[in-house]
């Protein structure tokens, strides 16, 4: 088996597969280009790809490319020696096509099974036709994306989620936030795990946190740094080198930060779900540019209305708006500001003052703004209570690679069965 992983949150995904496959099958190898919890699951790197040097982690353009072709070459000549049996290709789909790609030309009896399926159903929906031509079966981390794939002729079934299954756990021990500071009101931020996103959205933090601090002279943050570069690079762009009074930094544990806090501010992605999980209220927001190209781009590109991963799950689960709304929703057409559980800038293109006035509402205490979201965040937590991730994925995956069968009936919902 052979895995392919350039993010931080891949090599997590990947490295609870593993873990559960050898469990399951002692005698499998696993190889792979990823990081350093598959190489504690027992994954063979061939290379490390993920921090630094990940794909598409603010490295430039043509690095970038450089980096693809000699992976793609250390890939190929190691497929020269080694019979594959299943290829897993872990987000990050800007690279993975071309691995993809490859095994099916080098090993075309090789099964290729996604793990997280791309977000086709978003934008550039078009790409859908490389998952049709280049997957066996998709690993959903989200209910609504199965019945997508199906109406496109691609086989997905839905596994559930990692973050909803810790979330489920005993809260964090106390130790993992000491280093936060202590005071009445306080405010997380998450700004990112990319270099590239660390860098557009930080002074929009810095910002609002200058903002909301003359009004809430009791206000501290705590700042999710997702590794040990991210906190360098959060200091580097604070001024003065560090960062500001009453402000504490955490690496590596965005659920403890969370869990800390009463409200956050996090750029979209990934983080937004975990902090819907936790039960977090929020603000999402992501800084884009420049705002000529967005309006250029857009229109042929972007197929829903709303980014922020909470949003989106609430609009196909009913938890917001009408019927009409949800129904508009479930087609891709997404929904007008006023109907979603999270605010959401995003793209915003500067100017932090409607981000921070969102915000301050769900710092009130006792506020109805933050009793809506966590009151909507329990109703999505419980579209993935009864499905754990690593078992429901291990168990479709060896559905297709030893039988070569669809994936077990019991793991797709009656409605989304892929045709």
């Amino acid at each position: 088996m052979l895995l392919t992983v350039f993010e931080p949150s891949g090599d997590v995904l990947a490295a609870r597969l593993v873990r559960e496959l050898r469990q399951r099958r002692p005698g499998w190898r696993f190889f792979g280009l990823g990081g350093p919890r598959m190489a504690e699951a027992g994954v063979e790197l061939l290379e490390e790809t993920v921090g630094h040097a990940a794909m598409g982690v603010g490295t430039g353009v043509v690095r970038e490319g450089r980096e693809l072709l000699r992976r793609k070459k250390l890939v190929r000549d190691w497929l020269g020696g080694e019979p594959l049996d299943l290829l897993i290709p872990c987000d990050a789909p800007a690279a993975n096509w071309s691995f993809c790609n490859l095994v099916r030309k080098r090993q075309p009896r090789a099964k290729i099974v996604h793990l997280v399926c791309p977000q086709v159903w978003a934008w550039a929906s078009w790409r859908v036709r490389r998952l049709q031509r280049g997957s066996d079966l998709v690993l959903c981390l989200l209910p609504f994306e199965p019945a997508w794939l199906a109406a496109h002729g691609v086989r997905g079934v839905f596994v559930g989620h990692p973050l909803f299954e810790d979330a489920a756990l005993e809260p964090r021990p106390a130790s993992a936030a000491a280093d936060l500071p202590a005071g009445g009101l306080k405010l997380a931020f998450l700004p990112g795990s990319r270099s590239s996103e660390v860098q557009k959205n930080w002074p929009d933090m810095l910002e609002i946190f200058e903002r909301l601090r003359h009004r809430h002279p009791d206000l501290v943050v705590g700042v999710a740094a997702a590794s040990r570069e991210r906190a360098e690079q959060l200091r580097r762009s604070s001024p003065g080198g560090r960062l500001p009074t009453r402000m504490g930094l955490a690496v590596g544990d965005a659920s403890a930060v969370l869990d800390w806090a009463d409200a956050a501010v996090v750029v979209s992605g990934t983080a937004t779900l975990e902090a819907a999980s936790r039960g977090c209220p929020h603000v999402i927001a992501y800084r884009a540019g420049p705002e000529w190209l967005w309006k250029l781009l857009a229109p042929a590109l972007i197929r829903t209305r709303t980014f922020g991963l909470p949003n989106l799950l609430a609009e196909r689960l009913g938890v917001v708006g009408d019927a009409e709304t949800v129904a508009a929703a479930r087609i891709g057409r997404g929904v007008g500001p006023a109907d979603r559980l999270v605010p959401e800038f995003v793209p915003h293109f500067g100017g932090t003052t409607e981000i921070a006035d969102a915000l301050r509402p769900l710092l009130e205490p006792g506020s109805p703004a933050a009793q809506r979201q966590r009151d909507g965040f329990a109703r999505i937590r419980e579209a993935f209570a009864s499905v754990g991730f690593a078992a429901a994925a291990c168990e479709a995956l060896l559905g297709v690679v030893e039988a070569g069968a669809d994936p077990p009936e019991e793991l797709v919902d009656a409605d989304e069965q892929p045709r």
